[in-house]
Protein backbone atom coordinates (compact mmCIF):
# COMPACT_ATOMS: atom_id res chain seq x y z
CA UNK A 1 0.00 0.00 0.00
CA UNK A 2 3.12 2.18 0.74
CA UNK A 3 3.86 2.18 -3.35
CA UNK A 4 0.41 3.06 -3.99
CA UNK A 5 -0.02 5.85 -1.69
CA UNK A 6 3.93 7.30 -2.68
CA UNK A 7 2.17 7.14 -6.54
CA UNK A 8 -0.89 9.05 -5.75
CA UNK A 9 1.58 11.95 -3.41
CA UNK A 10 4.18 11.98 -6.37
CA UNK A 11 1.64 12.81 -8.84
CA UNK A 12 -0.60 15.30 -6.68
CA UNK A 13 2.26 17.23 -5.53
CA UNK A 14 3.71 17.50 -8.72
CA UNK A 15 0.05 19.00 -10.29
CA UNK A 16 -0.18 21.15 -7.65
CA UNK A 17 3.34 22.47 -7.37
CA UNK A 18 2.16 24.59 -10.43
CA UNK A 19 -0.53 25.87 -9.25
CA UNK A 20 0.32 26.62 -5.29
CA UNK A 21 4.18 27.78 -6.00
CA UNK A 22 4.32 29.20 -9.50
CA UNK A 23 7.21 31.69 -8.79
CA UNK A 24 8.66 28.63 -8.12
CA UNK A 25 7.95 27.00 -11.41
CA UNK A 26 8.83 30.01 -13.05
CA UNK A 27 12.48 29.88 -10.78
CA UNK A 28 12.99 26.93 -12.14
CA UNK A 29 12.04 27.43 -16.07
CA UNK A 30 14.11 30.13 -16.01
CA UNK A 31 17.37 28.19 -14.73
CA UNK A 32 16.71 24.75 -17.29
CA UNK A 33 13.97 26.20 -19.96
CA UNK A 34 10.42 25.44 -20.11
CA UNK A 35 11.12 22.49 -22.25
CA UNK A 36 13.02 20.70 -20.56
CA UNK A 37 11.12 21.21 -16.82
CA UNK A 38 7.93 19.66 -19.32
CA UNK A 39 9.73 16.81 -19.86
CA UNK A 40 11.21 16.35 -16.38
CA UNK A 41 7.81 16.75 -15.16
CA UNK A 42 5.85 14.46 -17.90
CA UNK A 43 8.79 11.86 -16.89
CA UNK A 44 8.17 12.43 -12.72
CA UNK A 45 3.59 12.07 -14.05
CA UNK A 46 4.61 8.62 -15.96
CA UNK A 47 6.91 7.11 -12.82
CA UNK A 48 4.41 8.43 -10.31
CA UNK A 49 1.18 6.15 -12.90
CA UNK A 50 4.02 2.69 -13.11
CA UNK A 51 4.37 3.35 -8.89
CA UNK A 52 0.30 3.44 -8.63
CA UNK A 53 0.28 0.25 -11.19
CA UNK A 54 2.66 -1.11 -9.57
CA UNK A 55 1.20 -0.42 -5.71
CA UNK A 56 -2.20 -1.02 -6.96
CA UNK A 57 -1.19 -4.50 -8.35
CA UNK A 58 1.23 -5.37 -5.10
CA UNK A 59 -1.37 -4.42 -2.47
CA UNK A 60 -4.07 -7.33 -1.33
CA UNK A 61 -7.44 -6.51 -2.20
CA UNK A 62 -8.59 -6.15 1.53
CA UNK A 63 -12.79 -5.85 1.15
CA UNK A 64 -13.62 -2.57 3.08
CA UNK A 65 -17.28 -2.78 1.92
CA UNK A 66 -19.58 -4.98 -0.60
CA UNK A 67 -19.94 -2.37 -3.79
CA UNK A 68 -23.59 -2.76 -4.86
CA UNK A 69 -24.71 -5.29 -7.50
CA UNK A 70 -25.55 -2.55 -10.37
CA UNK A 71 -22.03 -0.71 -9.67
CA UNK A 72 -20.28 -2.64 -12.58
CA UNK A 73 -22.76 -1.75 -14.97
CA UNK A 74 -23.26 2.04 -13.67
CA UNK A 75 -19.41 2.68 -13.67
CA UNK A 76 -18.80 1.46 -17.29
CA UNK A 77 -21.94 4.57 -18.20
CA UNK A 78 -20.21 6.96 -15.72
CA UNK A 79 -16.77 6.24 -17.71
CA UNK A 80 -18.53 7.42 -21.13
CA UNK A 81 -19.15 10.10 -19.44
CA UNK A 82 -15.56 10.88 -18.15
CA UNK A 83 -13.83 9.98 -20.95
CA UNK A 84 -15.92 12.65 -23.23
CA UNK A 85 -15.46 15.41 -20.29
CA UNK A 86 -11.48 14.55 -20.18
CA UNK A 87 -11.42 15.04 -23.46
CA UNK A 88 -13.76 18.01 -23.92
CA UNK A 89 -11.30 19.91 -22.15
CA UNK A 90 -9.05 20.09 -25.11
CA UNK A 91 -12.21 20.31 -27.08
CA UNK A 92 -13.56 23.69 -29.49
CA UNK A 93 -17.20 22.95 -29.01
CA UNK A 94 -20.31 24.17 -26.58
CA UNK A 95 -18.94 22.14 -23.79
CA UNK A 96 -15.72 24.29 -22.42
CA UNK A 97 -18.39 27.17 -21.78
CA UNK A 98 -20.56 25.20 -19.63
CA UNK A 99 -17.93 23.25 -17.34
CA UNK A 100 -14.76 25.40 -15.67
CA UNK A 101 -13.43 21.91 -15.00
CA UNK A 102 -13.91 19.36 -17.91
CA UNK A 103 -11.40 17.44 -17.45
CA UNK A 104 -11.05 17.13 -13.65
CA UNK A 105 -14.83 16.32 -13.48
CA UNK A 106 -14.60 13.71 -15.45
CA UNK A 107 -11.42 12.77 -12.97
CA UNK A 108 -14.33 13.03 -10.39
CA UNK A 109 -16.95 10.90 -12.13
CA UNK A 110 -14.28 8.40 -12.66
CA UNK A 111 -13.25 8.11 -9.22
CA UNK A 112 -16.30 8.01 -7.82
CA UNK A 113 -17.68 5.37 -10.61
CA UNK A 114 -15.02 2.88 -9.59
CA UNK A 115 -15.70 3.61 -6.04
CA UNK A 116 -19.29 2.25 -6.89
CA UNK A 117 -17.99 -1.24 -8.59
CA UNK A 118 -14.90 -1.68 -5.83
CA UNK A 119 -14.73 -2.38 -2.09
CA UNK A 120 -11.52 -2.68 -1.22
CA UNK A 121 -9.04 -1.37 0.34
CA UNK A 122 -6.69 -0.25 -2.82
CA UNK A 123 -9.52 0.66 -4.67
CA UNK A 124 -10.32 3.42 -2.21
CA UNK A 125 -7.12 4.72 -2.28
CA UNK A 126 -6.59 5.01 -5.66
CA UNK A 127 -10.04 6.18 -7.31
CA UNK A 128 -10.54 8.06 -3.69
CA UNK A 129 -6.93 9.48 -3.64
CA UNK A 130 -7.22 10.65 -7.26
CA UNK A 131 -10.51 12.31 -7.05
CA UNK A 132 -9.25 13.70 -3.49
CA UNK A 133 -6.38 15.56 -6.64
CA UNK A 134 -9.17 16.56 -8.71
CA UNK A 135 -11.23 18.10 -5.92
CA UNK A 136 -7.80 20.04 -4.59
CA UNK A 137 -6.75 20.92 -7.85
CA UNK A 138 -10.50 22.54 -8.82
CA UNK A 139 -9.85 24.66 -5.53
CA UNK A 140 -6.57 25.73 -6.43
CA UNK A 141 -7.12 26.90 -9.39
CA UNK A 142 -10.65 28.78 -8.66
CA UNK A 143 -8.32 30.53 -5.68
CA UNK A 144 -5.51 31.55 -7.85
CA UNK A 145 -7.39 32.21 -11.24
CA UNK A 146 -10.71 33.95 -9.00
CA UNK A 147 -14.28 34.40 -11.25
CA UNK A 148 -14.17 32.49 -14.46
CA UNK A 149 -13.86 33.70 -17.48
CA UNK A 150 -16.10 32.14 -19.84
CA UNK A 151 -14.37 30.98 -23.14
CA UNK A 152 -16.39 31.94 -26.63
CA UNK A 153 -18.38 28.76 -27.42
CA UNK A 154 -17.59 27.00 -30.40
CA UNK A 155 -19.22 25.02 -32.97
CA UNK A 156 -21.18 21.92 -31.69
CA UNK A 157 -19.27 19.80 -34.62
CA UNK A 158 -16.43 20.27 -31.84
CA UNK A 159 -18.29 18.62 -29.26
CA UNK A 160 -19.87 15.59 -31.64
CA UNK A 161 -15.82 14.79 -32.81
CA UNK A 162 -14.99 14.76 -28.94
CA UNK A 163 -18.11 12.28 -28.75
CA UNK A 164 -16.93 9.99 -31.22
CA UNK A 165 -13.76 10.28 -30.42
CA UNK A 166 -14.28 9.14 -26.47
CA UNK A 167 -16.58 6.20 -27.32
CA UNK A 168 -13.41 4.86 -29.87
CA UNK A 169 -11.61 6.10 -26.58
CA UNK A 170 -14.28 4.22 -24.03
CA UNK A 171 -14.41 1.21 -26.12
CA UNK A 172 -10.34 1.04 -26.05
CA UNK A 173 -9.95 1.32 -22.59
CA UNK A 174 -12.80 -1.32 -22.02
CA UNK A 175 -11.17 -3.78 -24.21
CA UNK A 176 -8.14 -3.45 -22.07
CA UNK A 177 -9.62 -3.38 -18.72
CA UNK A 178 -11.75 -6.63 -19.54
CA UNK A 179 -8.50 -8.48 -20.83
CA UNK A 180 -6.31 -7.55 -17.59
CA UNK A 181 -9.17 -7.63 -15.16
CA UNK A 182 -13.15 -7.39 -14.34
CA UNK A 183 -15.29 -6.51 -17.19
CA UNK A 184 -16.05 -3.54 -17.74
CA UNK A 185 -20.32 -4.13 -17.41
CA UNK A 186 -19.59 -6.61 -14.74
CA UNK A 187 -21.12 -9.59 -16.91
Amino acid sequence: MILLIAGILIWTVVHLFKRLLPEARVAIEEKLGAGPVKGIVALILLASIGIMVLGFMAAGAQAVYMPPSWGAGLNSLIMIVAVFLMGAGNGKGVLPTLLRHPMLTGVILWSGGHLLANGDMRSIVLFGGLGIWAMLSMLAINLREGAWDRPESGPLKGDIKVAVISLIVFGMIARVHNSIGPSTFGA
